[in-house]
């Protein structure tokens, strides 16, 4: 598997309007087409968010339930799925953040952000202490792997701290997201700076934000990631002028990575990097 790179395709994030990029899935039946078109096209997860009637992020269980049946309705398709556990912008109780997980077996992966910030100086993204241990308690219990999240320096800190005490189980994922407001800026430097610090048998990922997408997909490569990660979530234009979609977007991290020597992990073997159990259907 050394050789083997998976990639995330994150669907749609909580924020970015429609507006921005007609292609952006909005709807349950957009975000499974587009997660079953991605798979075909080399991805081997995909991380979700939900949006309400307004497009606005939501954690209505009833939506990720939606979303995840159709996803599983392609047969064919043994896609990883991956959750969000932080997909509004206004505070909700807790509870309505580790719900979909509770509910919903067939989610794989949930998104662990192992800090709490100010975002792009419009808010606070609360992930308190005591939110953070429920969080990792409810996903040991429902078997669900967590993608850590990990924006800046003192995320680390966090991270090691809740392996130490048993809370996080090692080896863990870490999703460097890096180039948000208010956390790390998406450099070379950053991504470098934090690689060195996670666990040596961590499996690790990374992203940048809008136009320093490209730069850490290939210092990612670069310094041996596992895994790496494109989307509108995170990113709305394919070049200057030219909007993205989702799947331009994953069939340009394919042949990024094939023209470094690298090839492409399918769904299983992404699950076999990240010692997931083997889709069972």
């Amino acid at each position: 598997m050394k050789n083997k790179i998976f990639i995330t395709a994150a669907l749609t994030g909580a924020v970015t309007p429609k507006s921005l990029n007609e292609h952006l899935p909005i709807t349950p039946e957009e975000i499974a087409t587009d997660a079953y078109a991605c798979w075909k096209a080399g991805a081997s997860v995909v991380h979700i968010h939900m949006r309400d009637e307004d497009g606005k992020g939501s954690m209505d269980v009833d939506l990720f339930k939606k979303t995840v049946k159709l996803i599983r309705a392609h047969e064919d398709c043994d896609v990883v799925i991956c959750a969000t556990s932080s997909g509004t912008q206004h505070p909700i109780p807790e509870e309505a953040r580790m719900a979909p997980f509770r509910e919903i077996p067939e989610i794989e992966m949930g998104s662990y952000d192992v800090g709490t910030f100010n975002w792009a100086c419009q808010g606070v993204f609360d992930n308190n202490p005591k939110f953070l241990v429920d969080l990792a308690k409810c996903y040991e219990e429902n078997n669900v792997l967590p993608e850590i999240e990990l924006f800046d320096t003192g995320m680390i800190t966090n991270m090691n701290y809740y392996i130490k005490k048993g809370m996080l189980k090692s080896p863990v994922y870490c999703q460097f997201a890096l180039g948000v407001l208010g956390a790390a800026p998406a450099t070379v430097d950053s991504l470098l700076h934090l690689v060195k610090q996670v666990p040596e048998d961590s499996v690790w990922s990374a992203f940048g934000i809008g136009k320093d997408h490209l730069p850490i997909m290939y210092t990612s490569l670069a310094l041996g990631a596992h895994g790496i990660r494109v989307g509108l979530e995170d990113n709305v234009m394919y070049a200057k002028d030219v909007l993205a979609t989702n799947v331009t977007l994953v069939e340009r991290a394919v042949r990024v990575i094939e023209e470094f020597g690298k090839e492409i992990a399918t769904s299983a073997e992404a699950r076999e990097i990240l010692k997931l159990n083997p889709l069972v259907r």
